[in-house]
């Protein structure tokens, strides 16, 4: 899917999410109270990869959790399309690993289903299917603890995408491997992205990866933490890290961050 195709499907779609006027403030124990969000505003299409960075501490989290519903807004409001907010339509992929030690990886994966009352065969089929387009054919009966940390973050994605979400929050789920995994796991969700046609919010502080996954790239700015900036990320792909428009707008967003 090159840029043009991308941002021609992003327009023809109506938005799947609004996030208007969210504003979230946390008070502590002692009394104190920490603004986290401040008038973010912004929407995401049907089919859309959108990636917000930002640095640590800027809220990016809470608005994940907003969106999911865990958390609720004190001000403004998530809406979708269909009218709902959170539940069976939005998955959610953590930083840190969610599977359960004592199921296997197939088991992990039709957790949710099982908890949907998918029938047994319908469940057990979906499982090897994800399982197949994460690479971990072969894995089914493991453990999560026998797994590499790559491994364990596939079959966590594994996991969201057999509930077939409507739209895929993913809060830095790379941000602990290594280099080269990270890459392959980038590569790897683009493949699923493009097959699947599905909407995905990736939340990162890497500028980097921001740019090589998203359609386009919203910046965030210090805490209290709001859409401070804009990037429409018009490359091919795959994209390359090293031509010079991808440096430039490599600068652009690091300029953007610093401001």
């Amino acid at each position: 899917m090159d840029a043009v195709s991308e941002k021609t499907q992003r327009n023809e779609h109506h938005a799947l999410l609004e996030v208007e006027n969210i504003g979230k403030t946390f008070a502590s124990d002692s009394g104190t109270t920490v603004r986290a969000l401040h008038d973010v505003n912004f929407r995401v299409a049907e089919g859309e990869l959108l990636t917000i960075v930002g640095a640590t501490g800027c809220g990016k989290t809470t608005l994940l959790n907003l969106i999911a519903g865990i958390e609720a807004a004190d001000t403004g409001h998530v809406r979708f399309a269909d009218g709902r907010a959170g539940g069976k339509d939005v998955a959610y992929v953590f930083q840190h690993y969610t599977l359960f030690p004592w199921r296997t990886v197939r088991r992990n994966v039709t957790f949710g289903l099982q908890m949907r009352g998918v029938p047994l065969s319908q469940r057990e089929a979906t499982a090897l299917r994800m399982l197949d387009e994460v690479g971990l054919q072969g894995f089914e009966k493991v453990y999560p603890h026998e797994l590499s940390g790559g491994m364990r973050q596939r079959a966590a994605i594994a996991q969201a995408l057999a509930n077939r979400p409507k739209l895929l929050l993913m809060d830095e789920p790379f941000g602990a491997l290594d280099d080269s995994t990270r890459r392959d796991l980038q590569q790897m969700l683009i493949d699923i992205w493009q097959r699947e046609r599905m909407t995905i919010l990736f939340i990162t502080h890497n500028i980097d990866e921001a740019l090589v996954l998203g359609s386009r790239v919203l910046v965030f700015s210090p805490r209290p933490g709001t859409v401070a900036k804009e990037f429409e990320v018009a490359l091919e792909r795959p994209r390359n890290r090293i031509a010079k428009d991808f440096t430039d707008l490599f600068v652009r967003v690091r300029e953007a961050l610093s401001e």
